[in-house]
């Protein structure tokens, strides 16, 4: 004689409770299954090893002798270093701000006035500027040139001239000592 549901009900085991069970694995099963897809999917969006390796360099300031410029590269664009003489700063602190189409302080674009940190691209079509090598044309302010339209920086890397809208960006920059500034 085959047993009724009641009767199961009645024997202590009751049938819905086993059938909940069952929901509730394979609910969980397929979450679990489904995490499992998407998180190569999810992973694969983060950036690359090469690329968190860019995101910050640092750089020993000390070997750059008064005067003179390096280039390097940061997550892809030059950045220009320069060590300035007591004439550039000085040249750069004498300047109205009302003569200038982006407004700021030489004490506002370097942490250290003898060092001058920027990203080594126009703000007009991204061009790279002259003026970090020896004999190079620096424009009418002794700063940078980009000769692609003739937009001409000051040595803060201000724009004085020509078509760029903005002044030489600065980067997120900091001096982690006297002779080492880690840029990023």
């Amino acid at each position: 004689m085959a047993k009724t549901s009641s009767q199961t009900a009645e024997a202590g085991v009751p049938q819905k409770s086993r059938r909940d069970f069952i929901v509730v694995a394979s609910y969980a099963m397929g979450a679990i299954g489904a995490g499992a897809v998407a998180w190569p999917l999810i992973d694969q969006m983060n950036p690359a090893a090469d690329t968190l390796a860019l995101a910050s360099i640092e750089v020993d300031v000390s070997k750059i002798e008064e005067g003179q410029s390096i280039t390097l590269k940061w997550r892809g664009k030059p950045v220009f270093i320069r060590h300035r003489t007591a004439d550039e700063i000085s040249r750069a602190d004498a300047v109205v701000l009302d003569e200038l189409r982006d407004p700021q302080t030489d004490a506002d674009r370097a942490e250290k006035p003898e060092f001058l940190v920027l990203l080594g691209v126009c703000t007009h079509l991204g061009c790279v500027p002259l003026g970090q090598k020896v004999g190079e044309v620096k424009g009418e302010y002794d700063g940078w040139f980009c000769p692609c339209h003739g937009s001409h920086y000051d040595t803060s890397g201000r724009i004085r001239k020509g078509p760029a809208p903005l002044n030489l960006e600065i980067p997120p920059y900091s001096f982690v000592s006297d002779q080492v500034v880690k840029i990023g």
